[in-house]
């Protein structure tokens, strides 16, 4: 127990510490089996728990974690094209945030972000050039600068993705996943640039992503008992209800 301690950070009670290493692997779960929430659902967790300049950097190491460790267990799924047009988009992104690295209007980012995922969960079929190499890029790039302040594009990614793969689960969880892993992996350097000490969180990040790991096999279980028609059913309500979260914190938080 005390080796456990030695590992969690000093800014928060170890009690804090043990209830998001449990509450990681329950998102990882979630995202996993239907494809999309668990990211948002654990950054609402951590504004609770965590001080504030840790919420966005810590959550973005966990979540690089987290995806990439479902990123190679769906790794067979995964559309390299599309992620190599993703990748350059997404470090441009970053590239450009830090640059700007100030405190935006939350309550734009997120009713744009609200936005968004309604229409591409809920609007007219994308067109192929939006949804092709071109389109791919600009969505990295848009996504990934939006994430530095706001840490929350992850429906937005997944709304994307979605279209791009028409409902097949194991396709739109693996994209999702490796998307993701790209989008997050830049935030170690410009949080980093910006002096946010990660090795004082390096443990509570490992522990996290070990649980994450865990719950990310269960839930990739659970969707191989999903059909396609159900899992769009599912991720289409869950991003609606996101993006419905995402308005009311815009007008009542």
């Amino acid at each position: 127990m005390l080796f456990l301690e030695s590992l969690l950070p000093d800014q928060i009670s170890s009690f804090s510490s043990l209830l998001l290493i449990v509450f990681a692997g329950l998102t990882s779960a979630i995202t996993a089996s239907i494809g999309v929430g668990g990211g948002v659902l654990l950054l609402a967790i951590m504004a609770i728990l965590l001080p504030p300049a840790a919420i966005i950097p810590v959550h973005g190491m966990v979540q690089l974690g987290s995806n990439f460790n479902r990123a190679i267990m769906t790794f067979k799924n995964i559309d390299w094209k599309l992620l190599a047009a993703f990748t350059p988009g997404a470090f441009l992104g970053a590239g450009l945030a830090s640059l700007f690295l100030v405190e935006l209007p939350l309550h734009l980012l997120q009713l744009t972000i609200a936005g968004f995922i309604l229409f591409l969960t809920w609007g007219p079929k994308v067109p192929a050039l939006a949804l092709g190499r071109l389109g791919t890029f600009f969505a990295a790039l848009i996504t990934t600068f939006i994430s530095m302040f706001a840490g929350a594009t992850g429906p937005l990614v997944a709304a994307f993705v979605k279209q791009q793969h028409q409902g097949d689960r194991f396709r739109t969880v693996a994209n999702f996943a490796a998307a993701m892993s790209v989008q997050h992996l830049p935030k170690a350097l410009v949080f980093g640039a910006a002096g946010f000490v990660f090795s004082d969180w390096l443990g509570l990040m490992l522990l996290m992503i070990a649980s994450g790991a865990l719950g990310t096999w269960l839930g990739l279980r659970l969707l191989s008992k999903l059909s396609n028609q159900r899992f769009a059913l599912v991720i289409n309500t869950v991003l609606t209800l996101l993006a419905l979260r995402l308005i009311w914190s815009a007008f009542f938080s």
